[in-house]
């Protein structure tokens, strides 16, 4: 793949995991949010998701409680932790004591109206705790909308960390990103590439994989 690096969020399937990192697909999502429709342990037990041999196993919870991130992340082997939660700097301070060898993606939910400025100090806080930011529609359902966020807002940041777009990415919309002075570290592509919720289409998927090496 070329410079820009994909994430495949909200996996559930082995067959599919194997196609994507043959793919080569540079981050796996897995979902560890009871509520959400592509909840991974309704398909896969931590033993399997710890035989997946890649080095970009992101688990991705919703305001869980720590000791319970620590011992799924160590269970299933992931090398990054997604919070798409309201999770605070105290929180991440005890993650990182825990599991000292994870890196930490802190996701941001923007909606519809943005204050620039709270947004900003908001990320200034936390960019020093993590290793990476991710950038989501925001929704009462935490991501796996399909809609996507005014990327503009993103020029206004002053961003000190690499960080992954979210939100609806699509083969139609992608090109609106080379419009952007701070290009992402990587796409995170979830519901748009989707049969049914964990069900991926992974002919679509190596469509836009294509598409985005000629980007």
């Amino acid at each position: 793949m070329g410079n820009q690096k994909l994430k495949v969020c909200g996996l559930a399937h082995l067959n599919q995991i194997q196609e994507l990192q043959k793919s080569g697909v540079d981050f796996l999502g897995f979902i560890f949010y009871p509520k959400s429709p592509r909840y991974v342990l309704n398909h896969l037990n931590l033993k399997q998701i710890s035989e997946i041999n890649h080095l970009g196993k992101v688990g991705v919870f919703v305001n869980e409680d720590v000791t319970i991130v620590s011992d799924i992340a160590k269970q299933a082997h992931l090398n990054y932790i997604q919070l798409h939660g309201d999770e605070t700097i105290e929180y991440i301070l005890n993650l990182k004591k825990l599991l000292p060898d994870t890196q930490i993606i802190k996701v941001f939910r923007i909606g519809q109206e943005v204050n620039t400025e709270v947004l900003k100090s908001k990320i200034s806080e936390f960019e020093v705790y993590v290793d990476l930011l991710l950038f989501d529609t925001d929704s009462k359902a935490y991501g796996g909308t399909g809609e996507t966020f005014n990327w503009s807002v993103l020029d206004q940041l002053d961003l000190q960390k690499p960080y992954l777009l979210s939100g609806g990415i699509s083969s139609e919309n992608i090109a609106t990103m080379e419009t952007l002075k701070v290009k992402p570290f990587a796409l995170d592509i979830n519901s748009k590439f989707e049969n049914s919720p964990g069900d991926k289409d992974l002919d679509k998927i190596q469509e836009f994989i294509q598409h985005i090496q000629h980007l």
